[in-house]
């Protein structure tokens, strides 16, 4: 139970991390994009950018999220949901400033990306092995210096 919180909320860290970076990055490289932000008046070509970087944000959630599991659960599922869920409001926002396509893509995106994350995450991570209990159900044969000294 623990491991699943945990996994849930380091996707949904990363999720955040991974996106500041790539927003921090095209700030930093792309001159016209860091123009363009405070307006919000992006061109095409930056706000593929910018989808783009809301794709890497999934894919790296569901990768974080499931090397902590390591086993398959309904986790991403779960970190998908929430993160669609709070990303609705802000693009109810801000509709009047990207194209419809762009809202349908990024909304419509998180949920996939995050579970293609998991899924490819969980070809590498090794399984958690089940947790195994021993029970002796049979007697244990007493050893020969047991038996002398009784």
């Amino acid at each position: 139970m623990w491991r699943k919180i945990l996994a849930g909320v380091a996707g949904y860290i990363g999720w955040w991390v991974i996106g500041t970076i790539g927003f921090v990055s095209l700030r930093m490289l792309w001159h016209d994009y860091a123009s363009a932000e405070p307006a919000m008046t992006f061109t095409l070509s930056m706000e593929i950018a910018r989808l783009s970087v809301g794709l890497v944000c999934s894919l790296g959630a569901g990768i974080i999220a499931t090397l902590i599991l390591r086993q398959p659960s309904i986790v991403p599922w779960v970190l998908g949901a929430v993160l669609t869920l709070q990303f609705l409001p802000v693009h109810y926002h801000l509709w009047e400033k990207f194209p419809i396509w762009y809202h349908g893509f990024f909304l419509l995106t998180i949920v996939p990306a995050i579970l293609l994350g998991s899924r490819s995450a969980s070809s590498w991570a090794p399984e958690r092995p089940h947790r195994l209990r021993m029970r002796r159900s049979f007697p244990i044969p007493e050893s020969a210096d047991d038996r002398e000294t009784h």
